[in-house]
């Protein structure tokens, strides 16, 4: 069940082997360098009702692809591992669903032991590995499923326990026992749909490493695996892996666990068991939708929370830019300031360059102590900038965040309306189903009115066949003194019924070849003349036998019923070996169209030989047709009884009188 390019490089077990009485056909298994693989994309798995239907794709192509568009039928034909995911997600439907239906009836509580369990995890292990890469020359790395598992736990932080204490199992040696342990222990804890969920979301990254094109995981088939996955949330797995044998080959699936037959229960037992049934499976939808409800409910909790938490670090951040902006105007007034005392300074030095020189010094320290104060407000302030920037970058983030955390919470209130909606119609369906039993009990009781109406009749017509046998009784002693007659007249009637189907066959033939081509006409009018002259022929003699009747006229009504018995008794056995004698016919004409005819011979047509060419008597059901090996015509049973060695053989072939003849005079000659 793998893809086409990469079939002979994958040993995988064998996925399923059918045990049934109701499938005449199974599964057969193919051996590979390693171990026995089973690739099922030569077969179409569907589930209808509560039948597993697997039938070859050969079987499919005469009622199936003519129903499809050219394009998609050759799509389709070419394309293998669609059939081989198309197979598995049928084959994850059918085992979920018992394994679903098991656990509500044995409480919902299963260990390792149980049969449907076992058969989940081999499908699940199959699905999983559909599409792996294979090992790239002899030194290169192998994708095993164990390294892309381990993979999950970068991006579910709870997944980290359960990989930790798969390492350190000490009864799983091989990286395949780990993967099974892995997928065990995920089941356990109610995860297995959310790590799966992890992975398809890295089917751009981490998928396209491990699988081809084609695989499961990488299709949209993974979805519906996914979902399937969910439904297994209301199931409690009681699992020991230190007892179990995960490094050692899985077994096969019988299928015949998964299939329902219809006993000899009464319908009330029927209509409670269906009752029963779909009231558990509504119940087991509506937990889940609770449970999902809570689950989302706690995300929403969470998430208010966090969009709390962010609005006061944005206020927080809205007052420190505040005050950085208060600061920063401080500073610019401050520079401001200094700047003009600068420039008053510059104009009064011209003004007294003759001062003295204490007053030239005094200035001179003031101008340099302005300018280390405009140096220090130039860093303070480009400080202020910066983190001005850093806190519109960061207000920014916390906007987009706040944005986000919306549509999350929108989508989340989506999602609960819909499955508060999904209730609403389960309790509906649950009305629905309710409505249904109401009738199915209406039913019930009518049907058992007109069963106790039947068993009157059929008492009624016991009485008149008892009543019956003693008139045959007593009618026995004649019928034997008549027997005779009655076997003249019937030979008679069986003649003339013969000829009546002969000659319906005839005119049926008559009108198919007239529609077909109508050059015929004049032949078929010919032909329906001499039928008619026939039929009237038959009359007569019918009215011949008119006397005969009319002596036994008596005897006729009694007579009757056993003649119309024996009369659909002998259609029915005419019918039969019409078929039988076309099979045969058939039959024969494909064994002697192998066998080599001489250059000078010609291969007589069924059709138109109707007589024995040696005895001239007529082919009948009993009197069969024979091709002769040797001259190629068609003779009796009792012509061509006679066997010879011809060139065109390597064993003595059946040939006709005349040619056994000359064959021995030929062979006497050589000899």
């Amino acid at each position: 069940m793998y893809h086409q390019g990469t079939r002979s490089k994958r040993n995988q077990r064998a996925l399923s082997m059918i045990s049934m009485d109701s499938f005449p056909c199974r599964i057969k298994s193919e051996m590979s360098s390693i171990n026995d693989t089973i690739y099922l994309c030569n077969f179409r798995v569907s589930v209808d009702g509560d039948w597993l239907c697997l039938k070859e794709l050969h079987e499919l192509q005469s009622c199936e692809f003519p129903s499809r568009p050219p394009f998609l039928r050759e799509e389709y034909e070419r394309d293998p591992a669609q059939v081989e995911r198309t197979n598995l997600v049928n084959l994850c439907k059918l085992i979920v669903k018992e394994l679903i239906d098991s656990s509500v009836q044995y409480g919902r509580m299963l260990d390792s032991d149980f049969v449907p369990l076992q058969h989940f995890f081999i499908v699940l292990e199959h699905a999983l590995r559909h599409g792996l890469r294979p090992k790239k020359g002899i030194l290169g790395p192998k994708k095993e499923l164990w390294d892309l598992l381990q993979t999950v736990e970068k991006s579910a932080n709870e997944a980290c326990d359960i990989t930790a204490s798969v390492r350190d199992l000490p009864t799983v040696r091989t990286s395949l026992g780990r993967a099974r342990a892995w997928i065990r222990l995920a089941l356990m804890q109610k995860k297995l749909a959310d790590y799966l969920k992890v992975l398809i979301d890295q089917r751009d990254g981490v998928l396209h490493e491990y699988y081809e094109p084609g695989a499961l995981l990488l299709c949209d088939e993974a979805v519906i695996v996914l979902g399937l996955l969910l439904g297994l949330n209301v199931v409690d797995c009681n699992l020991c892996l230190k007892e179990e044998d995960l490094d050692s080959q899985q077994g096969v699936i019988d299928f015949s666990l998964y299939l329902r037959t219809g006993g000899n229960n009464s319908m009330n037992a029927t209509s409670d068991a269906v009752d029963s049934t779909s009231m558990t499976a509504v119940l087991d939808q509506k937990n889940y939708v609770e449970e999902l409800n809570r689950h989302l409910s706690a995300t929403i909790t969470n998430l208010q929370t966090r969009l709390d938490a962010t609005t006061t670090s944005n206020t927080l951040m809205k007052e420190e830019l505040a005050l950085a902006k208060m600061a920063l105007a401080k500073a610019q007034e401050e520079n401001t300031l200094l700047k003009g005392y600068v420039r008053n300074e510059r104009s009064d030095s011209g003004s007294q360059e003759m001062e003295p020189v204490n007053a030239t010094s005094n200035r001179s320290s003031t101008y340099m102590a302005a300018e280390d104060a405009i140096a220090e407000v130039k860093l303070l302030l480009a400080e202020e900038k910066n983190h001005r920037l850093d806190l519109e970058k960061e207000l920014e983030l916390q906007r987009n965040m706040r944005a986000e955390t919306e549509v999350a919470l929108k989508l989340l209130e989506k999602d609960i309306h819909e499955k508060q909606d999904t209730i609403i119609s389960l309790r509906k369906q649950l009305e629905d189903i309710k409505v249904i039993n109401l009738e199915m009990f209406r039913k019930l009781q009518d049907q058992e009115k007109t069963a106790n109406i039947k068993n009157e009749y059929v008492a009624k017509l016991e009485a008149e066949i008892g009543e019956n046998k003693k008139n045959l009784r007593l009618t026995q002693e004649q019928m034997d003194e008549l027997k005779l007659v009655a076997k003249r007249t019937e030979d008679n009637v069986r003649r003339s019924m013969e000829e009546n189907m002969e000659l319906q066959s005839h005119c049926r033939t008559l009108e198919e070849d007239l529609r077909l081509e109508k050059e015929w006409r004049s032949s078929l009018q010919e032909s329906i003349v001499t039928d008619r002259t026939t039929m009237a022929e038959l009359q007569q003699k019918l009215e011949e036998s008119h006397e005969i009747r009319i002596d036994y006229a008596d005897l006729e009504g009694k007579h009757q019923r056993l003649l119309k018995l024996c009369n659909d008794q002998e259609k029915a056995l005419e019918e039969v070996g019409v078929r039988l004698r076309d099979t045969k016919l058939e039959a024969d004409t494909l064994k002697e169209a192998t066998v080599w005819v001489p250059r000078d011979a010609q291969w007589a047509p069924d059709e138109q030989v109707t007589h024995c060419g040696l005895c001239n008597k007529e082919f009948n059901l009993a009197r069969r047709k024979h091709h002769c090996r040797s001259c190629g015509e068609i003779f009796c049973a009792a012509c061509s009884d006679q066997q010879a060695q011809l060139a065109s053989s390597a064993k003595p072939v059946r040939v006709c009188d005349t040619c056994h003849t000359r064959l021995l005079q030929r062979y006497s000659a050589a000899s």
